[in-house]
């Protein structure tokens, strides 16, 4: 379930802010398929509503949604030719290979429109033998049909080496464009892909692709060909007679006309069968990742019912593009024999005249038979074209979107000598020596959306080594607050310095190497768990990915895998817990050995032993850091330096846990609104108390983190792990 339904109506950050992830990624769209949808002006808009609701107003709303309907796709076919133009253009740097191609293509196409011209002097041969009575002259018609089939094998070869070059020079383009899209993906701001559906966005960068490719392999192939032959064929006829010529090129005007009509009309349809595409897999997807969700609230005939919905959606799009495209070929058949019958009778007429000989009108026959062969394949290949360019299209909508400002380009607004406005670019900078670790947030102002203000005064020190709480209700911008600090999104107003130097002025890289987080969602990737692990530093080895196992407790539970360290984890991690997904994500925080920490509801997924266990780990961890922890569970953050309690985007108390408490504001109403059941923290804290003491284990946490930094340690008096050479993938 996405962010945005589950917090729709919430004041703060969720009322304002487009759905993410804690992560910061964007949460999967389509609240609206299960519920009501956001509209332009805030108020939710139900599925009885919409019935009163024209195309033009549903479409206009739809463009300025996100989440399901947020995809980008286009509404509205646009001009087939800038895109088709465009599209044309990526084969600019590959200039050379297609000169080659080019003359490739001319040899053969030379050789096979030149070829009919030899047959018709061979039918003249054997004419004028039978007319004259002298018999046919074989020596002279071998030595032409020698010459003809010369001709096609090698126009043959020509044009296989054409068609290799060529596939070669497309898959170089296609190979470029994916990495075109790579790179564009990763320079887009959070905010793009919260305000777009996962599954739209996968399409254009799987499905939109391959189909420009088959697009550019056949169609692009078929039009060089055509082009060619067309050239060549035309001027062959106009040699033998241009008022034949003139009757097999009416085809042309009249195919433009069909190809104009039926093909715009194709195109937006072939649009709409891509936009739908998207839709439908965007919902696969939200129904494949959701799919315990779905089942537990029963909801797979409203699952089912959608899918069916939309696949109906993309079954009428893509019959219809079809059905439009396929009328080109027949239509094109029925002008050419048109012109067969034209040429036939003004053909017979010269021939009786004496202004033509049989051969040369046979030749010309086989010519207009040639001449509407590249037609009738181009007419073949146009739906292939206008799908290929609409896919185009979106790919090039996803290339164009606005980007992130790079590094050393962030210009914030400024006032100039006279007061008036200006804009100052912030200078790069870099952090000198080892990172301290202080934070400060100086007069920050933030928002998502411009005319929804979240953020709007913030002002927060964190010292060295402090563990700074940040509590508040949900929607308040605890997490907003962290997003800030890893510059996922940058600040309107103000300014965040770490060790005194505005985050902006250094790389985005350079900032995040310093930080660790820890996320409520366990984030993991295919592969083995010691490879998970080591995703924090790719450079540690085996044993200090074991030492950090051992120290968050992850070691406990992996040697009890068959596998141990090298078990592969399935999609998603659905072969292990959610707590021991939570665990392996805090051993990547632990060997990650950041600076700066930052953990979002850390232990929400871990049962109440282990939390004790991890707690303490953290705490370990936490030591010489600098350290941001977002907590619901206040019980957790009693012992952190400094708690900041936050409502609605701005901090509302800060101080210590008792401080606060004595003060009866905010914290003191959130705290004890925990225990409203009649549970006393007092007896929390020391039933936590006895579970350590019971447990026995948290002493070797100190132990397990000097195993991290390299230090020699010892568990309950025996010698760790490393030292006893356990290999790393034990079971």
């Amino acid at each position: 379930m996405s962010r945005a339904k589950k917090h729709r109506g919430s004041q703060g950050e969720s009322a304002t802010r487009p759905s993410a992830a804690p992560d910061g990624s964007a949460a999967s769209g389509g609240s609206a398929t299960s519920g009501n949808s956001a509209a332009p002006g805030g108020s939710a808009v139900t599925g009885g509503a919409t019935a009163d609701l024209t195309e033009a107003e549903i479409l206009q709303m739809q463009d300025s949604m996100s989440g399901e309907w947020g995809e980008s796709a286009p509404r509205k076919a646009k001009a087939f030719w800038p895109s088709a133009t465009r599209l044309a253009g990526t084969f600019a740097d590959h200039k050379m290979g297609l000169a080659v191609v080019l003359v490739f293509g001319i040899v053969s196409t030379a050789l096979t429109v030149w070829a009919p011209s030899i047959l018709g002097d061979a039918m003249d041969v054997i004419y004028d033998g039978v007319r004259s009575g002298a018999g046919v002259d074989f020596p002279a018609l071998g030595r032409l049909l020698l010459a003809v089939l010369g001709m096609y094998v090698i126009a043959s070869l020509f044009d296989w080496l054409q068609g290799r070059l060529l596939n070669d020079v497309v898959m170089r383009i296609v190979y470029v464009l994916r990495e075109k899209i790579e790179a564009k993906v990763n320079r887009l701001p959070l905010s793009y892909f919260d305000t777009r559906q996962r599954g739209d966005l996968l399409s254009r960068t799987t499905n939109d692709v391959d189909n420009v490719q088959t697009a550019l392999q056949q169609a692009f192939a078929s039009l060089v060909y055509a082009v060619l032959t067309i050239v060549g064929i035309t001027a062959m006829m106009f040699w033998l007679s241009w008022q034949l010529a003139v009757i097999a090129l009416i085809a042309l005007p009249i195919s433009a006309v069909v190809i104009g009509i039926v093909g715009a009309k194709s195109q937006k349809l072939f649009t709409a069968q891509w936009r739908n595409t998207g839709r439908l897999n965007g919902h696969v997807e939200e129904s494949f990742t959701g799919h315990d969700l779905v089942t537990v609230f029963d909801r797979q005939d409203a699952m089912r019912e959608t899918f069916d919905e939309r696949n109906e959606e993309l079954f009428e799009a893509s019959f219809k593009a079809q059905f439009y495209s396929g009328m080109i070929m027949p239509i094109m058949q029925w002008v050419t024999y048109l012109g067969y019958v034209g040429i036939a009778v003004v053909g017979g007429l010269r021939i009786a005249g004496g202004q033509m000989s049989l051969g040369q009108v046979v030749a010309f026959i086989q010519y207009s038979r040639e001449f509407n062969a590249p037609l009738g394949e181009v007419a073949g290949m146009a739906n292939m074209l206008i799908s290929g360019v609409a896919s185009a299209e979106r790919i090039f909508e996803l290339l164009d979107a606005e980007e992130q400002e790079a590094d050393g380009e962030i210009t914030v607004a400024s006032s100039g000598p006279d007061g008036e406005a200006a804009e100052r670019r912030i200078e790069r900078a870099e952090l000198t020596g080892p990172t301290r670790g202080h934070i400060e947030f100086d007069h920050v102002a933030f928002s998502y959306s411009p005319d929804k203000p979240l953020i709007t005064d913030l002002s927060l020190v964190a010292e060295p080594g402090q563990t700074v709480a940040i509590v508040g209700p949900t929607g308040a911008g605890k997490t907003t607050l962290v997003n800030l600090i890893m510059r996922f999104y940058e600040i309107d107003a103000g300014e965040i310095r770490l060790d005194g130097v505005d985050i902006r002025a250094l790389d985005r890289g350079a900032v995040r190497s310093q930080i660790g987080m820890v996320l409520q969602d366990a984030v993991l990737f295919g592969g083995t768990i010691v490879e998970n692990i080591r995703y924090g530093r790719l450079e540690a080895s085996d044993d200090e990915v074991i030492a950090a196992a051992r120290a968050t407790f992850v070691d406990r539970f992996v040697r009890t895998l068959p596998d141990g360290y090298d078990t592969v984890i399935e999609d998603e991690g659905a072969n292990i817990s959610a707590g021991e997904r939570q665990l392996i994500t805090i051993a990547r925080a632990f060997l990650a050995d950041p600076a700066l920490l930052i953990l979002d509801e850390a232990t929400s997924s871990v049962d109440t032993r282990t939390e004790v266990l991890v707690q303490e780990a953290m705490a370990a961890l936490r030591t010489d850091r600098t350290s941001f922890v977002i907590a619901h569970r206040l019980s957790t953050i009693r012992d952190a330096d400094v708690i900041l309690v936050m409502e609605h985007g701005d901090i509302v108390e800060q101080g210590d846990h008792d401080a606060l408490l004595d003060a009866e504001g905010a914290y003191h109403r959130l705290y004890w609104s925990q225990f409203a059941s009649g549970v006393d923290p007092d007896e929390e804290e020391a039933v936590l108390e006895g579970s350590v003491a019971v447990t026995g284990e948290v002493a070797a946490v100190t132990g397990e983190m000097a195993a991290v930094t390299g230090e020699t340690a010892a568990v309950a008096g025996e010698p760790t792990a490393v030292e006893r050479g356990t290999p790393p993938t034990g079971g």
